[in-house]
């Protein structure tokens, strides 16, 4: 039903999917899935496919152990295995007349506002040429310090950015269970998850594979940002021959309901960030005026963690750590640790220059 209803629709392959643990390309596979995206071409859906791999064709071209690669010289892999992958995927593409382009991203494209929207406007001129794009994160550049480090939030991303309906997540298991399957018989598959909490977080199956990054957690880390972007996500096995047509027939999978029907397109961006640059701590009046859609002021604000530019991604908790809202500073940290606990007539003296009165606009800012 949910994908039967979902326009434009980002699917995130693993890599254990596209090369098995004798590090063969699963090409049977491959040529398999390439029908399930041909079938919703044919349905008029919009398509995105993000897939992990690089770095294990990399690898396999190389004949090189990935766990014994550093940094730099897994660049460099990256580099060598980008090729391999794209030529896989157009070979095999091609067979379905099936028209792909490449699109590299790293975490600078979707966490500054332009570059998002230049990647965005990308994906719009792809559909409109009838050609589906394959999302990787750049390997090949990108540094730990600015990495995804997984393709599972990148995917997340990638869905909040293109305004897609849905998110499915092809992995090695079914979903999300109560327990281990691996290790607890009596573990049941959820279906459905309407809300996040401490519980279903707890929950992890640990499937790290030899050529994946990912495991559940940063699944749920990807659910996070989906629900709060109005995008409805499927953790699925994508083992199996067909895995998107065995979605519709069996639903075997865990789907994680947004909790919002939209928000406006600024929003979901601000919303979405996976990396801000550092925190707020406000009183309890500053948060009964958030909930009440008022903008954050320096009167309410106690403590400022980390160091920020003006425009930059922050996070706005309160005095027991619990995040109440996320938005873009109008300040820097420096000048907030000057004005905080002051009224905002007081601004203009304390800095020397005239600002705005209004630390986080409520225009710029998303209460959770």
């Amino acid at each position: 039903m949910y994908l039967k209803n979902s326009k434009k629709i980002v699917i995130k392959i693993g890599s254990s999917l596209l090369i098995d643990k004798s590090k063969n390309i699963r090409i049977k596979w491959l040529n398999e899935f390439s029908k399930d995206i041909k079938e919703l071409l044919n349905k008029n859906k919009k398509i995105i496919i993000v897939s992990s791999g690089a770095i294990a064709m990399g690898c396999k071209k190389l004949k090189l152990n990935k766990k014994n690669l550093k940094l730099d010289k897994s660049q460099a892999v990256a580099s060598i295995g980008q090729i391999e992958l794209m030529n896989l995927f157009n070979k095999v593409f091609s067979k379905n007349k099936i028209n792909i382009s490449q699109i590299l991203l790293t975490l600078d494209d979707t966490e500054q506002r332009r570059r998002a929207l230049n990647a965005k406007r990308t994906f719009e001129n792809l559909f409109e040429l009838g050609f589906v794009p394959i999302v990787n994160e750049n390997d090949s550049t990108a540094t730990s310090e600015i990495k995804y480090g997984d393709n599972d939030r990148l995917a997340s991303r990638v869905a909040q950015i293109s305004g897609a309906d849905c998110l499915i997540l092809l992995s090695d298991v079914d979903g999300l269970y109560t327990k281990n399957p691996k290790l607890k018989k009596n573990a049941k598959l959820i279906k459905e998850i309407n809300n996040i909490d401490k519980k279903i977080e707890k929950i992890s199956t640990n499937g790290v594979s030899e050529h994946g990054t990912g495991g559940m957690k940063t699944k749920i880390d990807a659910a996070k940002i989906c629900q709060l972007s109005g995008c409805i996500m499927a953790i699925a096995n994508g083992l199996m021959e067909r895995p998107i047509n065995q979605i519709n027939k069996k639903n075997n999978c865990t789907w994680f309901l947004p909790k919002v029907s939209k928000l406006d397109a600024r929003k979901k961006w601000i919303i979405g960030s996976v990396s801000p640059k550092g925190e707020l701590i406000i009183d309890d009046g500053a948060k009964n005026a958030l909930k009440k859609g008022k903008s954050l002021l320096a009167a309410g604000i106690k403590i400022v963690v980390g160091k920020f530019n003006k425009g930059d991604h922050i996070k706005i908790v309160d005095r027991n750590n619990k995040e109440c809202a996320r938005g873009l500073s109008s300040f820097t940290s420096d000048e907030i640790n000057k004005i905080k606990g002051h009224h905002s007539s007081n601004i203009h003296d304390l800095l020397g220059y005239i600002t705005k009165s209004e630390v986080v606009h409520k225009d710029d800012m998303v209460e959770i």
